[in-house]
């Protein structure tokens, strides 16, 4: 893609204001490079040589904003709160956790509608977000079977002990009584979590098993009679038609190979992205047991009553919030918005519970 243009000077020159935007501009685009090949620094292979393309993309719209302000550049200002959190992260934490953040700041460009920047590159930092999501997807595919039991695991603690636990001290329960509650929750909680996570991701990659083609099948291949086989019957079953099907099992003929055999696409791996059943079982148990042991913390450290009631259904709303944020910034979706979405689903569950408690103390006091 040829260099950007800067677009026909101002009339009468640049104000303050025009200065200040394009400096800010200026900084911003040397950070991000400086994301992309930080990033770049801890891969290898295709993945970074995509980042280091992004970064010198980057480069180029830095340039832009070099020869527009020309002598008048100075010193630039240092570039903005989110571009320096990308990079301290881009040094300190997880690749995919990253390109989350780097793909909504992509997709947040102030170009679209900026006369002072050219329309490619709008269509660059649009492109850089596809390009972005696209490098996190094999990313999000390891972690989404772990990350998923992570985060219902986490979420499930949190809710159920907050629940029990309120519950209980609604009812009237002693401080000791409440506590024992809590962790017998977290532990028969944990161990349940675990469990089933172990034996639904296993009977998933059975399954997944199950469906791929025999290895052994191709032992078969070449004593096959060439002109009356089944091995057509296979493609047509895998979802080929009759005619690509019959092509196709003519050249794994002509070649004795059958590593095509399978018509699923390239790409995903299904195992893959399931995660393992140990994994699954591991966060699963961790992750609700750290989210149970939130509403204990308060009986834990001797307080008591409507005290200790009110300090754990804050510290679990915090907990909330937190993984809601979590889950947004790694799906690409709003943070704030998939926050306060766990914070009220918690809340009402702990909020039914409790009005539930209130109920049974009054009835049998």
């Amino acid at each position: 893609m040829p260099p950007a243009l800067p677009p026909p000077p101002h009339t009468g020159g640049p104000g303050a204001a025009e200065l200040r935007r394009w400096r800010r501009y200026l900084a911003d685009e040397r950070a991000e490079a400086a994301v992309y090949r930080d990033l770049a620094a801890r891969r290898g292979g295709e993945e970074r040589e995509i980042l280091l393309a992004l970064a010198e993309a980057e480069d180029r719209h830095a340039a832009h904003w070099e020869a527009l302000l020309g002598e008048r550049a100075g010193r630039p200002p240092r570039h903005g709160l989110r571009t320096r959190v990308l990079g301290w992260l881009a040094r300190h934490f997880g690749f995919v956790f990253v390109l989350a953040l780097v793909q909504r700041a992509e997709a947040r460009s102030p170009y679209e509608g900026d006369t002072d920047a050219t329309e490619a590159m709008a269509a660059d930092e649009r492109i850089h977000g596809e390009v972005v999501r696209g490098l996190a997807i094999r990313g999000r595919n390891r972690l989404s079977g772990t990350f998923r039991a992570a985060v219902f695991g986490a979420n499930d603690g949190l809710v159920s002990n907050l629940s029990l636990v309120l519950g209980m001290a609604a009812a009237g329960a002693g401080n000791r009584t409440v506590l024992l509650a809590g962790v017998a929750g977290l532990l028969a909680g944990a161990l349940s979590m675990g469990a089933g996570e172990f034996v639904s991701v296993r009977s998933q990659r059975e399954l997944l098993e199950a469906s791929n083609p025999d290895p052994q099948a191709q032992a078969a291949v070449p004593h096959l009679d060439v002109d009356a086989n089944e091995l057509a019957l296979v493609y047509r079953a895998r979802g080929m038609s009759p005619q690509e099907a019959q092509a196709h099992a003519a050249t794994v003929l002509r070649d004795h190979h059958l590593a095509s055999a399978s018509a699923a696409p390239e790409g995903v791996d299904e195992h893959e992205a399931v995660g393992t059943g140990a994994g699954a079982a591991l966060s699963s148990f961790a992750f609700f047991a750290s989210g149970a042991v939130v509403p204990v913390l308060p009986y834990l450290l001797g307080l008591t009553g409507t005290v200790a009631a009110a300090v754990a259904a804050a510290l679990v709303g915090l907990a909330l919030l937190g993984t809601g944020a979590v889950v947004g910034l790694l799906s690409g979706a709003a943070p704030l918005r998939r926050a306060l979405r766990q914070l009220a689903i918690g809340y009402g569950a702990a909020a039914v519970t409790y009005c539930l408690g209130l109920l049974f103390g009054t009835t049998t006091g």
